[in-house]
């Protein structure tokens, strides 16, 4: 017979526990998560909302600023004030149907499609220096010519190196852990074939994006730490060599280190100092949404490489501090995407997206408030461009897919228009019935 003890001042006996019963820790744990706060945030919607939320919030707010920065510029060119916001606009409802069939992709369709956007990027990247279809902007020869439309290959070649990264890496294995696997068939030819050609078209700051793709995808598969010492000495020789032999790029780094440029309005520093200027005039809580100064042609690209200096002026501090909490939710929403799967693919996967939009969007802010060079990249999701904010949407698109994926978020996702039905059933008719006199 099992014998019981009774305490003193107990209610009752003390029987032995169980097979299935659940351990002090566990009902401890059952316990904070049933509080509303944290059942919330354990739920498997919760990495698919945050990814959502956050990428519709910072593209409904780029589309706002896009208009206020881009209105002045646009009256004096003799153009409507709308111009570039209606093309901005249109872009963002091509992104969001991109974003939207990414999300309810079967996941197996990404593997397979890692090879086609390879190819067609590095297509892409080569025709760019076809003399009738290559475009120069600013000294970079990275944008492409189709008929009507202009594109930056760049872009996809983005997201090639993130699929294909996954895909090989996925299926190596332990293998990872022998240099040769590390750098063959990844780094050498997949990454240094579209990167080459990014910085054929003198794109440095494109190709520092890229960089940091390659080197999420490595650390999350697996490299060893030796390697990353040896790739990170030969990438910052190679950036070293680069920036020597381009006049243009030797002469952004000497005058950003110059405090005589850098307090210099009117020469070559100007838009950094019109970007300060900016920063400054908006002060802690801003000039108010519409009223910036410098969009009145003193800043060049205010609607885009610029266009956190001019949220700084219209909407102050917290206006800066919005843009950096929403890249943070969407990094929060990457990191529970990689801590939360067993696949190996989407974990990576996730790594190279989560870089991508983190370093584009530091080397963007750094170069706005002075920390860094200007190297003209844009402001994920914010700054005027249908290439990028199209490209970036689809990346983020790929998240939402892996989302679904979790455990429950599936189901709980088809279950909501049946929970609104029955939320609406008990709702009470709009016509009562007549009572019979």
């Amino acid at each position: 017979m099992t014998s019981t003890t009774t305490s003193a001042g107990s209610r009752g006996t003390t029987k032995p526990r169980g097979r299935g019963a659940a351990t002090p820790d566990e009902r401890d744990t059952s316990r904070l998560a049933a509080l509303p706060v944290i059942g919330k945030l354990e739920s498997p919607l919760t990495t698919y909302y945050l990814i959502l939320g956050a990428m519709t919030t910072l593209v409904v707010f780029g589309l706002i600023m896009v208009f206020s920065a881009s209105s002045v510029s646009s009256l004096l060119n003799d153009q409507a004030s709308y111009s570039v916001f209606a093309r901005q606009a249109l872009f963002a409802v091509i992104g969001a149907a991109v974003a939207a069939g990414a999300s309810r992709l079967p996941l197996a369709w990404w593997k397979r499609l890692s090879l086609p956007v390879f190819l067609g990027s590095v297509v892409l990247l080569g025709l760019v220096f076809v003399p009738s279809l290559g475009v120069e902007v600013g000294g970079n020869r990275n944008w492409l010519r189709l008929g009507p439309i202009q594109i930056q290959p760049a872009e996809l070649g983005k997201l090639a190196l993130v699929l294909v990264g996954a895909m090989v890496f996925a299926n190596k294995g332990r293998l990872v852990g022998l240099i040769r696997h590390a750098i063959l068939p990844y780094l050498i030819p997949v990454a240094a074939i579209i990167i080459a050609l990014v910085l054929g078209g003198h794109d440095l700051g494109t190709a520092l994006v890229m960089f940091a793709i390659v080197g999420a995808v490595l650390a999350v598969s697996g490299v060893r730490g030796r390697f990353f010492l040896l790739a990170g000495t030969v990438g910052a020789l190679g950036v070293a060599y680069l920036v020597q032999t381009s006049d243009n790029r030797m002469a952004r780094i000497a005058n950003f280190l110059s405090p005589a440029c850098q307090a210099d309005p009117d020469g070559w520093c100007g838009q950094s100092v019109h970007g300060m200027y900016a920063l400054a005039d908006g002060g802690w809580w801003g000039v108010g949404l519409g009223a910036s100064k410098e969009k009145w042609d003193w800043l060049a690209e205010a609607h885009n490489d610029f266009i956190f200096a001019i949220i700084g002026e219209e909407l102050g501090l917290p206006g800066t501090l919005v843009i950096l909490f929403l890249f943070a939710v969407i990094a929060w929403g990457c990191y529970r995407l990689m801590v939360r799967t067993r696949d190996r693919f989407v974990r990576i996967a996730t790594a190279g997206i989560m870089a991508w939009l983190l370093a584009q969007a530091i080397i963007n802010i750094g170069a706005v408030i002075g920390l860094l060079p200007v190297i003209g990249v844009p402001l994920p999701l914010v700054s005027a461009g249908g290439s990028s904010l199209v490209t970036t949407m689809l990346a983020l698109g790929i998240l939402l897919c892996f989302a679904r994926n979790e455990p429950g978020c599936r189901a709980l996702l088809a279950a909501r228009p049946g929970m609104l039905k029955r939320s609406l059933a008990v709702l009470p008719s709009r016509s009562p019935r007549r009572r019979n006199r």
